[in-house]
């Protein structure tokens, strides 16, 4: 049973750290903005990134989210072979949790919090000539 909650810990906590890029490569050949790729740029597919989940997401500050799900965003435009991805949505998830109690007088309220638990991007994938987007 020890070991079970321990795994659980490490799941939570592993959770709460925000996706890398899968190489320095994605940090410096893709780039990522809400403009239009530039024209003289080819199509190559749509991507959806994303971080968190009702599970970790409490567990997840909101900056790891968003850059995880930047990052998933960037890694999957990579893969695609992709150097722009063009943010089309970027959307928070919030989870709320909830409790019902009595008043006293019969009658019952819903109490609770909710908060961000994930983060989804989605984007259009582009392979620009590296001038057209600042990477020469």
């Amino acid at each position: 049973m020890k070991n079970i909650f321990l795994v659980a810990i490490a799941v939570v906590v592993s959770g709460c750290a925000a996706i890398q890029p899968v190489s320095q490569e994605v940090n410096t050949n893709v780039i990522a903005s809400t403009n239009p790729a530039p024209t003289g740029c080819r199509f190559v597919t749509q991507v959806l990134g994303s971080q968190g989940n009702f599970i970790t997401g409490g567990f997840t500050s909101n900056a790891n989210l968003e850059s995880g799900a930047m990052n998933d965003l960037k890694n999957k435009a990579f893969e695609a072979h992709g150097n722009y991805v063009q943010i089309v949505t970027n959307r928070a998830g919030v989870t709320a949790s909830s409790s019902i109690s009595s008043d006293g007088a019969g009658g019952f309220f819903g109490g609770g919090r909710s908060q961000q638990t994930n983060v989804t991007s989605t984007g259009n994938v582009y392979k620009c000539p590296a001038k057209l987007i600042g990477l020469e």
